[in-house]
C-alpha cells in the first residue's frame, strides 16, 4: 500500500499525488514539493490515504516540507512579479511580430524558471523570442502553447448562466462533451446557445447527462403506442425532469393526458433508441448539421489535447 496526499497548485487546478512521508498534513496546508517543472508551492486538496501501488500511474514523489513563513513570502514575491513579466513578454512578441497571444506568466517556486502560456492558430517559431526573454530575465524560459479551453480557465469570466466559468472556479479537468447530450436534454441545437466562452460545447452539458440517459431509457419514445389506465394512446412528449409522459387519445378527439412514467406501458415492448450519429441531427438543415459537426470536432480535439 502507498500512502498519498493530493496537492493542488492553482485554484480549480488538477490534483496531483505525493507521499506525505511522516509529515502531518491536513486540508488547506501549504507544502513544498518537487515536480517535473522544479520546486513548487502547493496546497493540500485531499486527505492523506492509502492506495494500492498498482493503481498509481507514476512513481509518487515525496512532500519536501510544510511551507514555512519564508516559503509563503517567497511565493507571494513571485506572484507580485507576474504582471511585469507578462507585459515584458507581450512587448517582445510584438517586437518579433509573432502571431500569438500570451495569456499567462508564472514563476516556479525557486524562481529558476518563468513559464509563459500562449495561444496560437498553428505552430510558432519562437526561438529568437526565447533568446531575448532569457537575456532580459536571466533565468530559464519556457513557452507553452495551450488550447482555447485552457485560455478560458486561466483568464476566467462569466458564463451564460451569469455565474463564474466552471473551469476557472472549480472544474479541475475537462471531460468529453457531445451534441447528443444537448439533444437528449431537449436543448436548442443552435451553436451559439450550446457553446461556452471558449467557443466549444458547454461543459455543463455533461453534468446531468447520466440522469437524462438513464431516465430516457425507462420512458417510451415519442410516437410510440402505450397503454394507460384510460386506454391506449400515442406518446406526444416526454418530460425527463418531471419523469412524466404526455399521451394523446384518438378515441377522445385527441385529448392529451400526462402520466408518471411508471403508469404507462409500451405496446409491443420498449423500442430501442437509434444509436446512429445521424439521429442527433434530425430535422436540421445541411448547413446547421455541418456547423454542429465542426463544433463537436473542435470540442473533441480540445479535450483530447487537455488530457
Amino acid at each position: 500500500m502507498q500512502k498519498i496526499v493530493g496537492i493542488r497548485f492553482k485554484s480549480a487546478g488538477k490534483i496531483y499525488y505525493f507521499d506525505p512521508q511522516q509529515i502531518f498534513l491536513k486540508l488547506g496546508d501549504n507544502v513544498i514539493v518537487e515536480t517535473a517543472r522544479g520546486m513548487e508551492f502547493g496546497t493540500v486538496a485531499s486527505k492523506v490515504k492509502y492506495v494500492e501501488e498498482e493503481t498509481l500511474k507514476h512513481p509518487v514523489k515525496p512532500v519536501i516540507r510544510k511551507a514555512t513563513p519564508k516559503d509563503i513570502k517567497d511565493w507571494e514575491t513571485n506572484l507580485a512579479k507576474v504582471p511585469e513579466a507578462l507585459e515584458i513578454c507581450k512587448q517582445q512578441v510584438a517586437k518579433h511580430k509573432l502571431n500569438m497571444k500570451v495569456i499567462k506568466a508564472e514563476y516556479t517556486f525557486d524562481a529558476s524558471k518563468v513559464i509563459f502560456s500562449f495561444t496560437a492558430d498553428g505552430r510558432i517559431d519562437f526561438r529568437e523570442l526565447v533568446k531575448d526573454l532569457a537575456a532580459i530575465f536571466r533565468i530559464r524560459i519556457e513557452l507553452r502553447q495551450v488550447g482555447v479551453r485552457d485560455e478560458s480557465k486561466m483568464l476566467g469570466g462569466v458564463a451564460q448562466c451569469g455565474r463564474e466559468l466552471c473551469c476557472s472556479k472549480w472544474l479541475s479537468e475537462f471531460e468529453p462533451v457531445s451534441i447528443k447530450m444537448a439533444k437528449e436534454q431537449g436543448l436548442s441545437l443552435n451553436p451559439g446557445k450550446i457553446s461556452g466562452a471558449c467557443g466549444r460545447l458547454l461543459c455543463c452539458l455533461k453534468y446531468e447527462h447520466d440522469h437524462y440517459e438513464q431516465t430516457l431509457s425507462e420512458m417510451p419514445d415519442i410516437g410510440q403506442k402505450v397503454r394507460t389506465k384510460n386506454g391506449e394512446g400515442v406518446v406526444t412528449a416526454v418530460n425527463v425532469i418531471k419523469e412524466k409522459v404526455t399521451v394523446r387519445f384518438a378515441d377522445e378527439d385527441g385529448v392529451l393526458r400526462e402520466y408518471p412514467k411508471d403508469e404507462v406501458t409500451p405496446v409491443g415492448g420498449k423500442k430501442h433508441r437509434p444509436k446512429k450519429n445521424e439521429d442527433e441531427y434530425a430535422d436540421l438543415s445541411a448547413e446547421e448539421i455541418a456547423e454542429l459537426k465542426k463544433l463537436q470536432q473542435k470540442t473533441k480535439e480540445s479535450v483530447e489535447g487537455d488530457m
